[in-house]
């Protein structure tokens, strides 16, 4: 399963970022989520959501092959990864994450804590 996302229905709340950082990282920061929500103004309340559709794109871009699928989720391997950040570059979703605070991208690992918490549904779990 991946989690889908109906934009029509986001509010730009930014929730899902919230609870993202505070389960992985321990930390009230949405910088340090692994998903993205940026508002699409001037249209008011329109919203785009940047979240990892499981496409596996990164996967063979990787030079150190530190980027595999492991179950439902791609995984990228801190000890392989020497933060060229390609795959950061080639996700057509910009859904792979980089942060001052870490040496390797980030990206969802399908915890589902985003769709448990999102108020309107706009994120939900798809086959």
């Amino acid at each position: 399963m991946i989690i889908g996302r109906d934009e029509s229905r986001c509010t730009g709340c930014k929730i899902c970022q919230l609870i993202c950082a505070l389960h992985h990282f321990k930390e009230h920061n949405p910088k340090k989520a692994a998903l993205g929500i940026t508002g699409e103004f001037p249209v008011p309340g329109t919203y785009k959501i940047s979240l990892c559709t499981q496409c596996e794109k990164c996967i063979p871009v990787c030079p150190t092959e530190a980027i595999s699928k492991q179950g439902d989720a791609i995984k990228i391997d801190p000890e392989k990864c020497t933060y060229c950040l390609i795959c950061v570059d080639e996700c057509p979703f910009n859904a792979i994450f980089v942060h001052r605070d870490f040496e390797v991208p980030f990206i969802c690992d399908l915890c589902g804590e985003c769709v448990e918490m999102c108020p309107t549904k706009a994120l939900y779990w798809e086959q």
